[in-house]
């Protein structure tokens, strides 16, 4: 018999008391030409299964994968398949140490335990191939590198971090020792990786992800590290670049050893062949052809030493890149060719809240162009696949995966803003800011990565004209956006340039745009907003502004008679345009006429509260009865809306299906242009591609319903209002603690900007300053 739930409880409870789903795919790699594998928790039960690429079907039944896939959907984990064998790092088991393992061909290995660990606590982030035979003049065998942060065995120069990063190597062919590490690793070394501020003194010791950048050869190869601190309450983060000949100069460096329980440098006599070093021509000349054919001298030496001395510092002793406030946890690199001949490297970081920072390698100076928001909720990136013939990135999350086009060369609207950029994807032909890659005849293109600043006609941008009348007194905000984090505004007022945090001066600028403080008649004429950077001013908004300080209205010869609250007059200076009002005086009023005309108002207070008291009683009434029907015509109804939903729960709960959602086509950079201020997705007509779980089981004969629209930003106002503040403020603001070139995010939804209330909070309390001023009879001014 079925549960039953009480009548009083909603779906939203139901789902509360729902497991969090335990069938997580930990890994998915090609097998072959013809066939995936996959490997998923399972409930703490692994399980593994081939998959028909071209059908995506399963193939065959379902392995036991407790050996090659973590229980634990939350351990770190990294795999790779290398010509049909599988070699992964994890904890396998809830009482098991991690460990690196062969899972299949057998004979499997794994890391040694006992008499000294080879790993202490290990989480792992990811694994490469670097074939190091192609070419070698040694003979030299193939080496799988491993990542990790794990709890620290030698002594460091910070007591307070317990934990440090490491890399690791095995050798391909290594099948173990004949009596010796039997089934063991017998090429299992590791070092560990630095990468720390020397200014600051700060040491960044947990490594979140890693990136390797293939050369031609696996001796230029480089490795990006994404590095964070171990307290959680400080956010920030570091990309440290290690060239391939420093980690090969660790590893042929000298040992580590325990000794009175403390790890020191090696300084006795090593037994030949090297222990730890893989199989080359040196071994095979004498007599030793595999791992097995090893002496036990050199395998008891390998046991007991698996810790280098030399330690892996990054190029340039120092990080490519450091962030404040700022927790990037995934990395991927490509490399792009400009116009100027040099190959620029670009880097797509992913924080713990779903943002994409893009940035750009300028000769050694880290440029983020641009930094976009992915997804609704924050949540933490979890994976970045590039494709380089899609020229797209596919990032990943919990909830949805979502495609992103390398290029953005149309968001940027005219020549400053693409040449301000720095994109090397991105360059100016005259009209429209396009791709380079879509150009055979690239004389007609203007860039300028390194600088930044050349190239642009002056006035080629069209700035935005507004006109704005206000009342004396009043507060005015006059609105510039500026797209840019790295541009600084600049204000001028016929010319002449305004300060930017003088209360006394009437002015304050933020970064929403200049508030105007009790607006005056000489405060009239023509304001202009610039956008700096990079040397270069940009022209981006033009206001013509009329302060009227006539609030006056004709007053009739009658025997009662309106007071005035008017401001008194005052002259306009020569900065006043022609076309101003002219002032009107008002007429004193006698003593006598005051009084009358008092009287004579109270009368109409109270003749006004009667006829509204009248209304409202007239509208509970109706409210009553309108409450009243539909209260019936509900209770009339078959099912109630609860009811349905609670039915349809079930349906939900077997479904597995996934829904795609296309936002907008693939950017080629020839479409049209449009504004860099883009809140949601459904405006960016960059290519966006989401994937998101779907909640219900599809008919087949019925037609899904459409996706909900994305909630959409409020207009920015075409008219301007005769007085007071704008209607509303910009709904994409710049990011404070970024300093990317543009600036993309979802609206929230409200619709409202989050840094609204930065800018407005210092209006707020000069109106409530100005509030009890109000209260005399005769205000020498107007204010909102």
């Amino acid at each position: 018999m079925g549960r039953i739930f009480r009548a009083e409880e909603t779906v939203f409870e139901q789902r509360k008391r729902q497991p969090e789903c335990h069938n997580h795919i930990r890994f998915l790699q090609r097998y072959n030409e013809t066939h995936l594998y996959a490997c998923g928790t399972n409930a703490f039960r692994p399980q593994c299964a081939y998959i028909d690429a071209e059908r995506f079907n399963f193939s065959s039944g379902f392995e036991d994968g407790k050996d090659r896939c973590p229980y634990d959907p939350a351990k770190g984990y990294t795999g790779l398949l290398v010509d049909g064998e599988m070699f992964t790092a994890s904890q396998y088991e809830f009482r098991s140490s991690p460990d690196v393992r062969r899972n299949f061909p057998f004979p499997t290995l794994r890391t040694e335990e006992a008499p000294t660990r080879w790993l202490l606590e290990a989480d792992f982030v990811g694994s490469v191939l670097l074939k190091e035979s192609i070419n070698s003049s040694i003979g030299d065998d193939d080496k799988i590198y491993f990542f990790f942060t794990e709890k620290s065995q030698e002594q460091v120069a910070y007591p307070s971090q317990t934990k440090v990063s490491r890399i690791a190597r095995v050798c391909k062919t290594d099948w173990g020792g004949q009596r010796t590490l039997q089934r063991k690793w017998t090429s299992f070394l590791k070092a560990r990786m630095v990468c720390s501020v020397p200014e600051y003194e700060l040491h960044l010791n947990v490594l979140r992800s890693v990136f390797v950048q293939r050369g031609r050869d696996a001796q230029s190869s480089i490795i990006y590290g994404v590095f964070g601190l171990e307290w959680k309450n400080i956010k920030a983060s570091a990309i440290c670049q290690y060239s391939f000949s420093d980690v090969q100069k660790a590893f042929d460096g000298p040992y580590m050893e325990v000794q009175d329980g403390k790890w020191r440098e090696y300084t006795g006599k090593v037994p030949e062949p090297r222990p730890g070093s893989c199989i080359t021509d040196l071994h095979r000349s004498q007599g030793i052809n595999s791992s097995r054919d090893l002496p036990d001298i050199v395998l008891t030496f390998a046991r007991r030493h698996p810790l280098m001395a030399t330690q892996v510092l990054p190029i340039g002793l120092r990080p490519l890149m450091f962030k404040r406030s700022v927790n990037y946890v995934k990395i991927a690199v490509h490399k792009q060719l400009a116009l100027d001949g040099n190959t620029y490297t670009v880097l797509f970081l992913g924080t713990d809240e779903g943002w994409l920072h893009r940035a750009v390698d300028i000769e050694g100076e880290m440029h983020i162009i641009e930094e976009l928001q992915l997804f609704d909720k924050p949540q933490p990136i979890e994976s970045m696949v590039i494709s380089n013939s899609l020229g797209t990135i596919y990032v990943g999350s919990d909830s949805a995966i979502v495609q992103v086009p390398m290029c953005a060369c149309q968001r940027y609207a005219s020549c400053y803003d693409c040449i301000l950029a720095r994109d090397p994807f991105c360059a100016w032909d005259g009209t429209a800011c396009v791709e380079t890659s879509s150009f055979r005849n690239i004389s007609n293109l203007i860039q300028d990565i390194r600088t930044g600043s050349k190239g642009c006609k002056e006035n080629s941008r069209t700035a935005v004209h507004r006109r704005r009348s206000v009342m004396s007194g009043d507060d005015v905000l006059l609105q510039c956006e500026l797209h840019s984090n790295l541009a600084t505004p600049r204000w001028t007022l016929n010319g002449r340039e305004l300060p930017g945090y003088d209360l006394n001066s009437g002015y304050r600028v933020g970064t929403d745009g200049l508030l105007i403080i009790g607006a005056r008649s000489q405060q009239s004429g023509s304001y202009r907003c610039f956008a700096v950077e990079n040397s270069v001013s940009v022209l981006v908004y033009l206001y013509t502004v009329r302060v009227h300080t006539d609030t006056y209205f004709p007053v009739e010869n009658t025997d009662t008679m309106t007071p005035s609250t008017a401001a008194s007059p005052t002259t306009a200076p020569s900065t006043t345009p022609p076309d101003s009002p002219v002032t009107s005086h008002p007429v004193p009023l006698t003593p006598g006429l005051q009084l009358q005309t008092f009287r004579h108002m109270e009368a109409v207070y109270i003749s006004l509260v009667a006829v509204l008291g009248g209304l409202c009683l007239v509208l509970s009434v109706v409210l009553l009865y309108v409450s009243f029907c539909t209260r019936r015509n509900s209770q009339s109804r078959k099912y109630s809306h609860q009811g349905l939903t609670v039915l349809g729960e079930p349906e939900r709960k077997r479904s597995s299906h996934f829904e795609m959602k296309t936002i907008t086509n693939h950017c080629n950079g020839r479409q049209g242009r449009r504004s860099i201020s883009v809140p949601t997705f459904g405006d960016m007509s960059d290519g966006f591609l989401q994937i998101i779980p779907g909640d219900g089981q599809l008919s087949p004969s019925k037609t899904p319903p459409p996706a909900p629209p994305l909630p959409m930003p409020p207009p920015l106002p075409n008219l301007d209002y005769t007085n007071g503040l704008s209607a509303t403020l910009p709904s994409v603001l710049r990011k404070m603690n970024g300093n990317s070139y543009v600036l993309l995010r979802q609206a929230d939804p409200e619709g409202m900007s989050p840094l609204y209330h930065s800018f407005t909070e210092e209006l707020n309390r000069i109106l409530e300053q100005r509030k009890h001023t109000q209260l005399d009879l005769k205000p020498d001014e107007s204010s909102i």
